[in-house]
């Protein structure tokens, strides 16, 4: 792949009952994650996505970009909420490539990850074993 290669973004619908298997594999059970009383309370505009699942999302974007190529470094700021309503509808989080680089075996993604309007992860990158 040459510099400046883009990706086909890949999109992916979380529901609540999403959060809730999540909680289950990760051990997360803050309520935030899982009811609206509490986060309302702590300031935030409703449940939200564990910031790690939403970083998953990226590590599987990145899987169907490079065909489960091995992820050498994947990172990113989290920089706003993915609020999930409670509907069977979920939410869409986008992962679109932005940047591709290749060096020595080793290719960089720089991505953005957006929820609606908002950027849900700040300076997302990945390197894999091209």
């Amino acid at each position: 792949m040459s510099a400046e290669t883009p990706f086909e973004p890949q999109r992916f619908t979380l529901t609540r009952a999403d959060l809730v298997r999540y909680a289950g594999a990760s051990g997360d059970f803050n309520p935030i994650h899982w009811s609206d009383r509490v986060a309302g309370a702590v300031g935030l505009p409703g449940v939200i996505a564990h910031g790690m699942l939403t970083l998953g999302l990226v590590g599987s974007a990145i899987a169907a970009w490079t065909g489960d190529a091995e992820v050498v470094e994947l990172g990113a700021k989290f920089t706003a909420p993915v609020v999930v309503p409670d509907d069977d509808g979920g939410v869409v989080v986008e992962v679109a490539a932005t940047k591709v680089s290749s060096d020595n075996g080793l290719m960089t993604i720089a991505m953005e990850v957006r929820c609606g309007d908002a950027k849900v992860l700040g300076m997302p990158k990945a390197t894999v074993r091209a």
